[in-house]
């Protein structure tokens, strides 16, 4: 029974092999193969029909002094496969002064107004350096402009000029009534947050914070409390631990003023 189940298989597997397409060999063509690479086609040899020719012989000879050299490229033009060349040789002088020239009379005539020129009635603008950069630790140039005399006479004009002014008294003020608070301030002794008067009231406390909120400055909230009765009266609610200051205003840099 084996041989005849071998002799089954092996029938099965060539049935399979010989069905099966056979698979293109595309490596030769590519040089993949192992026959060599074709050679060069030599002279005389034809493709499609057309000999082919050899190539002509390249020959050098010698740069005569009369043939001159090309010009370099300057720059690649937008156009398509051209280029803008340049001449080697550089502008001289003449040539700059010569298109000044040329662009002055060009400016004259098309605008027609003919342009600015110096005159002793209209000088040429002096050319300076930078202003900002001073040279007073230059010795040359100090000394180009001073010397020892023009040091003297400067000296001599600045005491001239120079004043002692005599201090003089204080300017009173006019005969309006109006509310001090220097001098308030020089005439208490009491640090700010001292009781010094009595305050009542309920949410004292929370309505002097809205009344002072009022206010630019302190100086303006002790200002307006002074003048409506304070310190010994506090009707706006501006002063409400007693201490004769409204709103956090504090005498001490006065005192301070005064006493340096």
């Amino acid at each position: 029974m084996r041989p005849i189940a071998s002799v089954v298989a092996f029938s099965s597997l060539a049935l399979l092999a010989a069905c099966q397409p056979p698979v293109p060999d595309s490596g030769a063509e590519a040089g993949f193969g192992s026959s060599p690479f074709d050679p060069a086609p030599g002279v005389g040899t034809t493709i499609n029909g057309d000999p082919l020719v050899p190539p002509a012989r390249v020959t050098t000879a010698p740069l005569d002094a009369s043939v001159q050299p090309a010009p370099r490229v300057a720059a690649r033009s937008s156009g398509a496969g051209t280029l803008a060349t340049s001449p080697a040789s550089t502008n001289s002088s003449a040539d700059i002064a010569r298109d000044a020239a040329a662009a002055i009379e060009a400016a004259r005539t098309n605008s027609g107004v003919a342009p600015l020129e110096a005159s002793p009635s209209n000088p040429a603008p002096t050319l300076v350096g930078n202003p900002g950069i001073s040279d007073e630790n230059d010795f040359d140039a100090v000394s180009s402009r001073q010397s020892i005399e023009s040091d003297a006479e400067r000296l001599a004009r600045q005491r001239a000029q120079y004043e002692v002014v005599t201090p003089t008294a204080v300017p009173t003020r006019s005969g309006e009534k109006s509310t001090n608070i220097v001098r308030y301030a020089l005439s208490t002794s009491n640090p700010r947050g001292q009781r010094i008067y009595s305050r009542s009231g309920i949410n004292l406390a929370a309505r002097s914070a809205r009344n002072c909120a009022g206010f630019a400055s302190p100086e303006l909230a002790q200002i307006a409390f002074l003048e409506a009765g304070g310190p010994k009266r506090d009707r706006k609610a501006l002063d409400p631990d007693g201490d004769g200051y409204a709103c956090g205003w504090d005498p001490a840099p006065y005192r301070r003023a005064v006493q340096n």
